[in-house]
């Protein structure tokens, strides 16, 4: 008591004594006035700057007091919002968090919470100060302090914060609790892995007897839901109790926003029903009342309600499918369509987007409307049409509606926009074109219109496409030749300006395949790309793609005189890289058989092997440091000593980095997929040097989009029903809107007019193929032949890197061999016959009436014998794997090569010491078949045993015969196809040879390296090779233990130990050297180091590395 009084006493002749300073509505308010009677951008920029000065010079004043203080942090804060940037008032909002009153910490803390961003160097200086305040008495100050984390923190410092913020879960007040939840949603989006231990506390949170509070635990339980929705399972009907109580107004009436109970707490919980929902029957059917209520109920007039039903419709075309509820929903996006309000009509094209997917007929029931919608005048209106369009787009309808795309890029000025639909246009055109000639034409006018900000994998792809070429060699000759025919005349146009990346599409395609011109001279070619050349608005990158195709056509055209003026002109010039191409074409001009071998004709498919380390330097190295030079460091180590000698201070929470990673900087444009990369490379010779791979990687690309439209496979579900009745009558009003007119396809409509009649044909035009006869989307999707199908590069069958599975084979892939004939099969290599008792070998019952179901989300299609076929007939041998080698993990059981007489099958099996291939003869035939023979040639890169170069004299009818051997990496590559010869001798044909190849993939040679962290450092220091590779991560949430287990689980890694961003695994491969790999993420950036005393082993188990996230993230 004696020092409040104390305090006070001393504190008072200030307070009488000091003249009362305005109030910061005062000075604030008149300089709102000021910028609001200013008439130039010009003049309010001077009085912003007049205005930061005084701020400047004020709060730099010894003399400021910290209600001054709070008056010019309101004012920096609005010259802020204006977009001027006040740096030198951050630290003075620090200081005013810290040291102020309480309005006067308000001010600062609301001051710093708009002023930095989380990973600003300043708010290190204030996490004092929130730990201070989490730990007050005063209710106020905690709750200040939980609002500053709530929206920044240091990712560094979440482990000071967490356990103060854990016991304000169990505050007395619903206020702090609820603050304290949002907190921890905070910490959860930003550092995941740091608050996996605390998720019994988020289920006490979703309990509350505070509903504020449950609400907030609905935005973490979201978040966790969407990425594991199989472990909060139990929750289902806790989340649909808490839905039933809002929707019949069980909570407190503060909650409602115009009569509608709680509006955005049903949204949230619509959104975690419908992931747990998702191809899960048994929950499903908790939620199937409460969405039949939820759209019951939606009865009032208001844009809340209107929300609150489409989510409903997402959730129930989500979840597994009900008809009844099918139908409601269908009901109720035909009012939404069919509303003359924009705003409802954008959301029904929104609704009908979504659910084309499962329901094709839907978007018949509307066609007019749609057609209405692409001449609408809202351009938000006609480009949800065109997305719902796209989505519908198959073989029969592709052109018309592309056209219609077109059209509205033309007109179109929104950058997104053009970016979106130009992709969307290329995807239609490389699925669906009718033939070559409108291919290129689509694919001219997209790089027309879409300029330069097509994205790069758009020309990419067009180029690989071309590059590869198709099954069909007269086709794929065809369409190069009217690509080259096409692009000659677009050149001969004059003063016609084409973007910068459709020049380099035409100067690629000139430079490749000019010659197929054959009426057309080369020096003419050569003269029109020098012309462009020679274009001021050219940029210096275009200049190297002309450059380059030039230099191509001279090696066609050795005594050009075009190649003569280039060399001439840019020998000298000012830009390095065009001169030294420059030179380049000079030194090949004098050496024509040298060029013709660089430049050979149709090959700009073949792949090039880059020696990463650069070896053939080795001998120059030598020499250099035998002279006394100094040995070369990589950037990483050039780097450490730069930070040891400046004695930086280390902000990492945890300690186990083994040196500093360099910073890299962002690249200039990213792939569209989940997974965007920068590379750095070091060897024992140089740092650069890297293999780099100029090309996509499309083979085995699944195809979602077919000839009757989007082929979206869910076996799992049960079949909805073929028809829904139109949206005649629903209990959903829609206010005071006119009754939807009649439909203007009605027989019974009065006589068409002009315009009528053209939105009829323009309808059969669009929605072609989606009639009764549409493809089935909850069933197996039917199989589209694509017009541009790409062609292998090897000759005979391979067993391709998709169809390998590292898990459990089952032995039989057909029907026929079914569960129960399992152990037969195991035990027996004869002629194995299916069950009479069921024709799949499984009974309907034990999967619930749904064969399908069994292969739920995967890649295979169950073919249904039909039930007319003759068992005697269907005989089927099914080749299994011998009991010793079963027990080992292997792939599945793949045919490779075979006729109609011999097939042989082959099955990978990873055992501890070696990859054993293991192949199955079968003979089909009531006859012997003799003198069968494997060889198999060894590659340079891989060493095939002896025992698989197999010899059977003769082969019984209807019988099986097996050999294996083991194969040897001897280099480390990514990839290293085997090939190899069957030949064999039966009684009617004769002799047979059949050829194939087999792709061994470095993760069929990895094995674990299991030692502990004071092994691994050891080994770390003493290994020399090492490569560095940055990766993005999306999402950005993923934790670096699931990276690892994700590595761990592909490409048989050992996880050594994760410690907060960090981890460590090691490795091996079969017969070569360890490899040991360092992992750091931060912030989505996935940073790989992996060093072996092996010269080539790190950059290939770094690419492989990336490659499967790729896989995974795409």
């Amino acid at each position: 008591m004696t020092e409040i009084v104390e305090r006070t006493l001393t504190a008072l002749p200030g307070l009488l004594l000091q003249d009362s300073p305005p109030g910061a509505g005062s000075k604030l308010g008149s300089l709102i006035k000021s910028i609001t009677a200013l008439s130039s951008r010009q003049e309010e920029e001077k009085l912003i700057q007049q205005e930061l000065s005084n701020l400047k010079a004020t709060v730099a004043s010894p003399n400021t007091t910290l209600r001054q203080m709070k008056e010019c942090m309101v004012r920096l804060i609005y010259c802020e919002m204006l977009g001027y940037e006040a740096a030198f008032g951050y630290i003075h909002a620090i200081k005013l968090a810290q040291q102020g009153n309480l309005l006067e910490k308000r001010i600062g803390y609301l001051a710093v919470s708009l002023f930095l961003h989380e990973n600003h160097e300043l708010l290190l200086l204030l996490v004092n100060t929130v730990l201070k305040d989490l730990q007050s008495t005063n209710l106020v100050e905690v709750c200040m302090a939980l609002t500053v984390v709530s929206q920044i923190f240091p990712r560094e410092m979440i482990p000071a914060a967490l356990p103060l913020i854990e016991d304000k879960l169990q505050h007395s007040k619903e206020i702090v609790r609820r603050k304290a939840v949002l907190a921890l949603y905070k910490f959860y989006l930003t550092a995941p892995n740091q608050v996996q231990h605390i998720h019994e506390k988020f289920r006490k949170a979703l309990c509350d007897r505070d509903v504020g509070v449950m609400a907030a635990s609905l935005h973490i339980y979201l978040q966790v839901i969407k990425d594991n929705p199989s472990g909060y399972k139990d929750l289902t009907g806790s989340f649909v109790t808490i839905l039933k109580q809002v929707v019949g107004g069980k909570l407190p009436i503060d909650f409602s926003y115009h009569s509608v109970p709680a509006p955005w707490l049903q949204i949230q919980l619509l959104r975690i029903l419908r992931h747990l929902g998702k191809d899960d029957l048994r929950s499903s059917e908790l939620m199937y009342d409460v969405l039949d209520e939820s759209l019951r109920r939606a009865e009032i007039n208001h844009n809340i309600t209107y929300a609150i039903l489409f989510e409903c419709v997402q959730t129930i075309y989500t979840i597994y499918p009900k008809s009844d509820l099918f139908e409601k929903a269908a009901k109720c996006i035909g009012k939404f369509v069919l509303s003359p309000k924009i705003n409802l009509k954008y959301l029904g094209l929104k609704a009908l987007t979504f659910v084309i997917q499962q329901d094709p007929n839907l978007a018949l029931q509307h066609q007019m409307t749609i057609i209405e919608c692409l001449d609408h005048s809202d351009p938000i209106i006609k480009r949800e049409t065109l997305e719902l369009l796209y989505r519908i787009t198959n073989g029969q309808n592709v052109t018309v509606i592309v056209e219609k795309m077109l059209d509205y890029l033309k007109q179109s000025k929104d950058e997104y926009t053009i970016v979106t639909f130009v992709g969307k246009i290329a995807d239609l055109a490389e699925k669906y074109a009718p033939n070559n000639q409108w291919f290129i034409q689509t694919m001219n006018v997209v790089f027309s219109i879409g300029g330069d900000v097509v994205h790069p994998d758009i020309p990419h792809n067009f180029l690989r496409l071309l590059a590869e070429g198709f099954d069909d060699e007269k086709e794929d000759g065809h369409l190069k030749l009217y690509a080259v025919q096409s692009y000659l005349a677009l050149l001969e146009t004059e003063n016609a300006y084409y973007p910068q990346r459709f020049l380099q599409v035409i100067s690629w395609v000139l430079g490749e395949y000019a010659y197929l011109a054959e009426n057309r001279p080369m020096e003419s070619v050569m003269r029109k790309l020098f012309a462009i050349l020679q274009q001021h608005s050219v940029t210096s990158e275009t200049k190297v793609w002309i450059m380059a195709a030039v230099t191509k056509l001279a090696g066609l055209n050795p005594r050009s005189s075009v190649a003569e003026e280039l060399i001439q002109e840019y020998s000298t010039c000012l830009d390095p890289g065009m001169r030294q191409h420059a030179c380049e074409l000079k030194a090949l001009q004098e050496d024509i058989t040298l060029m013709q071998r660089l430049f050979p004709l149709n090959s700009s498919c073949k792949e090039l092997m880059v020696d990463a380390s650069l070896s053939f330097l080795d001998g120059y190295v030598a020499d250099a440091l035998g002279k006394g030079a100094a040995p070369y460091k990589p950037h990483h180590q050039r780097q450490e000593e730069k930070m040891s000698r400046e004695k930086a201070l280390n902000l990492e929470p945890y300690g186990m980095c083994f040196s500093g990673l360099p910073s890299v900087g962002a690249a200039d444009g990213y792939s569209p997929s989940a997974i965007s990369v920068v590379s750095g490379v070091s060897g024992n010779s140089a740092e650069t040097g890297q293999k780099e791979e100029s090309h996509l990687k499309l083979r085995d690309v699944k195809k979602l989009w077919g000839k009757e439209g989007y082929l979206l496979k869910k076996e799992n579900k049960v079949a909805k029903p073929e028809h829904i009745s139109p949206p005649v009558e629903s209990d959903i009003s829609l206010g005071d809107e006119e009754k939807p007119p009649g439909n203007p396809s009605d027989p019974l409509t009065p006589s068409l007019t002009e315009e009528e009649k053209e939105r009829q044909q323009l309808a059969s035009t669009l929605f072609v193929g989606l009639g009764s006869n549409a493809v089935s989307l909850m069933g197996k999707a039917e199989q589209t032949t694509q017009k541009f199908k790409r062609k292998s590069k090897a000759g005979g069958n391979k067993v391709s890197d998709k169809e390998e599975c590292l898990g459990n084979w089952s032995p039989s892939l057909s029907p026929a061999g079914g569960l129960k004939h399992t152990q037969q099969m195991l035990g027996s290599s004869k002629l194995l016959l299916p069950s009479e008792e069921s024709p799949y070998g499984l009974e309907e019952d034990a999967v619930g009436g749904k064969l399908t179901s069994m292969f739920a989300n995967t890649n295979l299609d169950v073919i249904l014998p039909s039930e007319s076929s003759t068992l005697g007939h269907d005989l089927l041998l099914t080749p299994t794997l011998p009991p010793e080698l079963s027990q080992y993990p292997h792939s599945a059981i793949t045919e490779i090569v075979g006729s109609k007489s011999l097939t042989m099958h082959l099955c990978k099996i990873w055992k501890a010491d070696s990859l054993l291939l293991s192949f199955c003869f079968v003979n089909k035939t009531p006859l012997i078949i003799k003198n069968i023979r494997l060889t198999m040639e060894e590659s340079p890169k891989l060493m095939v045993s002896r025992s698989l170069l197999c010899q059977v004299s003769q082969l019984e009818a209807h019988s099986l015969h097996y050999c294996s051997g083991s194969v040897q990496m001897s280099q480390p590559c990514t990839k290293e196809a085997l090939t190899g010869c069957l030949s064999y001798r039966t009684q009617q044909e004769g002799d047979h040879q059949l050829n194939f190849s087999v792709d061994c993939v470095l993760k069929d040679f990895i094995r674990p390296l299991r030692i502990s962290t004071e092994e691994f450092g050891k080994t770390w220091l003493s290994l020399s090779n090492d490569v560095k590779r940055v990766i993005k991560i999306n999402p950005v949430r993923e934790s670096l233990s699931g990276v690892l287990h994700i590595l761990q689980k592909k490409l048989n890694l050992h996880v050594v130990e994760v410690v907060g961003d960090e981890g460590i695994a090691a490795c091996q491969l079969l017969q070569l050297a360890p490899c040991l790999l360092h992992c750091c993420l931060q912030e989505g950036i996935l940073t790989l180091w992996c060093r072996s005393p092996s010269t080539g082993i790190p950059e290939e188990l770094v690419h492989q590395c990336q490659k499967e996230l790729e896989e995974l993230y795409r």
